[in-house]
């Protein structure tokens, strides 16, 4: 077991440098969103901090929870009420940090949500595409998946959900782009840069039309299932460096 700890400020440091926050326009603050106790020892890693994380960090007892989604979007009802103050009551209440990265996680090249989609579902990529590169481009590296129908089956075994596709499952994969979550609106940059292929993790409207009338397919595979890996392959790398615990606990969510 690891017996290690970092202090806080410095665990910050390190990871508001090495996930490069300065670089992105986001939706959100990336980095420290609530202080806690001084030292990091055991970190618990999840996909969103909803109140069935946090207690679940609580029972195992954690000092530090990091998150690809944490609070304070750019838009939302700043009051702390309701779900927020239950949740902002926890983790004050047990003296917990709660660290979150958004763009920053998904654009890390090695232990961001896309570079670890890509590693899990057996993907070589050669590219990029979209606002800050966000998109990437590739192709399956297993030669025996050919078209869509393949792809969609190879992703619901390797993610445990089937995803929804629009398009001609009989068709070639060719190119593939992919962006986990909510990219769906990087579609139109995706067949831009050339791709046959796209997913990502959810779905909207127009998408469905936009895939019949450009002839390229889309599969949606599911935003928490798509970006389960990006923070566990984070928080792996942190428990290495730093010798501190570390512990991936995955609160099921069907979008």
């Amino acid at each position: 077991m690891n017996q290690g700890s970092i202090n806080r400020d410095g665990f910050a440091k390190y990871l508001d440098q090495a996930l490069d926050i300065t670089r992105f326009r986001d939706y959100c603050p990336n980095g420290l969103q609530v202080e806690g106790r001084a030292m990091v020892k055991k970190l618990v890693t999840g996909v969103t901090a909803s109140l069935a994380l946090i207690e679940a960090a609580v029972a195992v007892g954690a000092d530090t929870i990091l998150v690809h989604h944490g609070y304070f979007w750019r838009g939302e009802d700043p009051r702390v009420v309701g779900p927020k103050q239950k949740r902002l009551r926890m983790l004050l209440e047990h003296d917990i940090n709660l660290f979150a990265y958004h763009l920053p996680l998904d654009m890390h090249p090695e232990l961001g949500n896309n570079a670890q989609l890509a590693r899990r579902l057996g993907f070589v990529a050669d590219g990029r595409f979209g606002e800050n590169d966000l998109g990437w481009l590739g192709a399956p590296a297993d030669a025996g998946i050919k078209t869509v129908a393949e792809l969609a089956k190879a992703i619901e075994v390797r993610l445990g959900r089937a995803p929804l596709v629009i398009g001609d499952p009989a068709q070639v994969v060719g190119r593939l782009g992919w962006c986990t979550g909510a990219a769906q609106n990087l579609m139109n940059d995706a067949i831009v840069a050339g791709a046959a292929t796209y997913l990502s993790g959810e779905i909207s409207e127009p998408i469905v039309h936009l895939a019949r009338e450009s002839g390229v397919s889309y599969l949606a595979c599911g935003h928490h299932a798509t970006e389960r890996y990006g923070v566990q392959a984070l928080g792996e790398h942190l428990a290495e460096r730093f010798g501190i615990e570390h512990q991936f606990i995955d609160i099921g969510n069907p979008v």
